[in-house]
């Protein structure tokens, strides 16, 4: 059901990942401010302070996988706009919802997101990355922050990640296009098309057993 939403998100976060790599020190300080009035440098920021985070927690990785959870969830939610985007993909059917099953389906959905985020970063590999040079914002409500991903001796991969200004004049992530695909449009299209053939419960409870699955640091090898 979900596969195709993973591989793309998988993506995004091997940019986050593998830009950290080459941007954090060996002092591998967590200690990174972050400005959330630019969208530009907070990628990029957040990106760097994951990456500390995810070399200092190292063996507690180690000992419990499931930790990745915890840094996705205190390093990379606090700048993902999870409610927006879990409305835009409820699309038509966001308003013959109840207050309750709204709630509970944004919940789902951000567990969601944290789980594939966290079982992603047992996908780094030692890729380079190359954010595109920083744009004039100043007067947009929504910027698109490119990216490169570059591997030897494979195509070239390129992101978007998209990003919307709040009402605080602070910025939030909410979607990614990888070669040309809207993580958003692509699961608008599969969960409005599940909630139309079995309701919304059907699809939140899905949600929530994918959130439930442990994170397998040898996913990547099994799978090969």
């Amino acid at each position: 059901m979900f596969n195709r939403f993973y591989r793309v998100f998988m993506l995004a976060t091997v940019a986050l990942i593998s830009f950290s790599a080459h941007a954090v020190d060996a002092s591998n300080s967590t200690d990174i401010e972050i400005d959330r009035t630019n969208p530009y440098t907070m990628v990029e920021a957040v990106s760097q302070k994951t990456f500390a985070r995810f070399k200092q927690d190292k063996q507690l990785i180690k000992d419990n996988p499931d930790h990745l959870k915890v840094i996705v969830t205190e390093e990379l939610m606090p700048y993902v706009d999870y409610k927006y985007a879990s409305y835009k993909v409820l699309g038509q059917y966001l308003r013959d919802t109840s207050k309750d099953e709204r709630t509970r389906f944004v919940d789902a959905f951000r567990g969601y997101l944290i789980s594939t985020y966290a079982q992603a970063f047992t996908e780094y590999t030692d890729q380079t990355v190359q954010f595109s040079p920083e744009e004039n914002f100043s007067d947009e409500k929504m910027v698109r922050v490119n990216v490169r991903i570059i591997e030897k001796g494979r195509p070239e991969i390129k992101l978007q990640f998209r990003a919307r200004r709040l009402k605080d004049d602070t910025w939030k992530a909410f979607d990614l296009v990888a070669e040309g695909v809207s993580l958003l449009s692509s699961k608008q299209s599969e969960i409005t098309n599940l909630v139309r053939q079995k309701g919304i419960e059907p699809v939140i409870e899905m949600l929530i057993e994918r959130t439930a699955t442990h994170i397998d640091l040898n996913a990547n090898e099994q799978a090969n």
